[in-house]
Formats: structure tokens, C-alpha cells, sequence
């Protein structure tokens, strides 16, 4: 195809995805409110009899639905986003490429959401619990729900990112770029940067560093096994290809 028509491809396939996450996002708004409430229920459910959530600001009651509905339509329209993206590259690919991306695609997706459950239903109990516990007597719980929003949003996006270790691991992998044998090696290295990333990405607290830690560490591992599983191809694959 000529660039013309390349470009031309690539606006289309652009236009789809900005109108798929709108959609998603038009069908979600109406229900705002609602998820905001599920989504603070980790926090609420924690809080003294009698205490709730403020809004500090006086649009924060309307722009932090919208920020949440917003953030939920694109990360629903995540896997129609991702084949737009398969469908504009996958031609330019070869066979053997094309059978390791659309696995590797779609694996990214399910631990990008596994991250993202994760998060919710383990690390935010905890997390929460931790800190509604620790607080000197006499100081009220009042989280304000913008803030509690970009905290939690953070969170999700930590540890949909740290989820994805294995994908980023076997890349390295195929690319050349190190071997499961060196990944090996140097293990002890890579468990201490496991632990940095879950001091940097959490807040400041031992219970949410060691929930993003160990599960990069054991992502990682599986990383290298499936890595170690994917090199080991017969020679007649080789010359086939």
C-alpha cells in the first residue's frame, strides 16, 4: 500500500477507537454514581459509624463520577483499542510473528485486568484496613472523594502494569536481548527492584510495597518459565519458517 493509503488506514482505525471508548463511555455515565460507590466501598465499609466521604470542592460531586465513567470506558474499550492496533500492524508481520503477538496480545489484556482485580478485591482491604487503624485517637476519617479517586486510580494502573512482567519478560526474550539463563542469574537483583518499584508506585507503607512486590517477583518467574518453554523449537519449525 502507498503511505497515502497507509495514513488513510491508520485515521480510520484512530476514529474507531476514539468512538468505541465515546460509546463505552455513554453507556457507563448514567451509572456513575453507583460505580463511584462500589469502587469506595473498600474505604467506606472501614470507616467509624457515623463517618463518610467529603467533597471538598463543590464540583467534585459531579466531576469525579465523570472522571471515574471516563477512566471505566477506556479501560473497557482496552481489547477493541488493541485490535484496531493488531489490525493495522498484523499485515506487516510474518507467519511466525503474527502465531507469538495475538497470544502475547491478548495475554496483556487478561493480566492487565487481573492486575486490576487484584488490586481491588486484595490490596485495597488491606491496604485501607491499614490505614483506618493507624490514625492517633480522637482524629476523624473524611476522605475527601477526589482524592481518594487519583489514589485508587494510581493504584489500578500500578498493578495492571506490574502485571504484565511475564509479557514484558518473553519480549526481552524473543527480541534478543537477554537470555531466561541471564534473567536467572540475576534474580536477587531483580526481587530488590521488585520491592523499589512497589516502594515507589504505593504509598508509603509495607503492607501495599510487599502486595505489588512478591506478585512481580512470581510474574517474573513465570515470565522466564514461559520464555524457556517458547525457545525451546524444533529445528524443522526453523527451517518451515
Amino acid at each position: 500500500m502507498p503511505l497515502i493509503a497507509h495514513l488513510l488506514e491508520l485515521r480510520n482505525r484512530l476514529l474507531k477507537m476514539v468512538l468505541a471508548v465515546l460509546l463505552c463511555f455513554a453507556a457507563i455515565y448514567p451509572f456513575a454514581n453507583p460505580l463511584y460507590t462500589l469502587l469506595s466501598d473498600p474505604l467506606t465499609r472501614l470507616l467509624p459509624e457515623g463517618q463518610t466521604m467529603i467533597a471538598t470542592d463543590v464540583a467534585a460531586p459531579f466531576f469525579a463520577p465523570l472522571k471515574l465513567a471516563l477512566m471505566l470506558a477506556l479501560f473497557v474499550a482496552i481489547p477493541y483499542v488493541l485490535y484496531q492496533i493488531w489490525s493495522f500492524i498484523a499485515p506487516g508481520l510474518y507467519r511466525r510473528e503474527k502465531k507469538l503477538a495475538f497470544p502475547l496480545l491478548f495475554s496483556s489484556v487478561v493480566l492487565f485486568y487481573l492486575g486490576a482485580a487484584f488490586a481491588y478485591f486484595v490490596v485495597f482491604p488491606l491496604v485501607f484496613g491499614f490505614f483506618t487503624t493507624v490514625g492517633p485517637a480522637g482524629i476523624s476519617e473524611m476522605p475527601d472523594m477526589s482524592r481518594y479517586l487519583d489514589f485508587v486510580l494510581k493504584l489500578f494502573f500500578a498493578f495492571g502494569v506490574a502485571f504484565e512482567i511475564p509479557i514484558a519478560t518473553i519480549l526481552l526474550v524473543l527480541a534478543g536481548i537477554t537470555t531466561p539463563e541471564d534473567l536467572s542469574a540475576k534474580r536477587p537483583y531483580v526481587i530488590v527492584f521488585c520491592f523499589i518499584v512497589g516502594m515507589l508506585l504505593t504509598p508509603p507503607d509495607i503492607i501495599s510495597q510487599t502486595l505489588l512486590a512478591l506478585p512481580m517477583w512470581l510474574l517474573f518467574e513465570s515470565g522466564v518459565l514461559c520464555a524457556r518453554l517458547i525457545r525451546r523449537r524444533t529445528p524443522d519449525e526453523d527451517v518451515e519458517e
